[in-house]
């Protein structure tokens, strides 16, 4: 298995906080309480994926953005109540998370596409 094979589900789960761009014609979102630089941890409980991963994220207006260096896709949102949806992908591979946050912190699982791995996903707010 290649590492980027490897990294797709875990991305997906670095990625659980992930939003999707706003139309043109979408109205403004107001600031959201999950705004802000976030540190996430995902691990993996089943499959041959790396055990653990930590990923910087940000929020801004309530859209979540990976805030590192890798090149992925990234869609989702979190909601005004804290529910997190998002698919992280990589060409064909890609990996799904659920999850909700508070203003202070996050959890949540995330699957593979093709159900190879899986497991859970906790954030954290950075205070820059």
């Amino acid at each position: 298995m290649t590492l980027i094979s490897r990294a797709i589900p875990a991305l997906a789960a670095a990625a659980i906080l992930t939003a999707t761009a706003v139309p043109a014609s979408a109205p403004a979102f107001a600031k959201s309480n999950y705004d802000g630089h976030w540190s996430v941890l995902i691990v993996t409980q089943k499959g041959t994926c790396d055990r653990a991963y930590r990923y910087p994220v940000k929020i801004d207006n309530g859209a979540v953005g990976y805030a590192g260096t890798a090149s992925f896709n990234v869609t989702g949102k979190v909601g005004p109540n804290g529910t997190v949806t998002v698919t992280v992908s990589r060409g064909e591979k890609s990996a799904t998370g659920t999850g909700r946050m508070s203003a202070t912190d996050g959890a949540g699982i995330w699957t593979a596409a093709t159900g190879e791995c899986a497991g859970t996903w906790t954030a954290e707010r950075r205070s820059s």
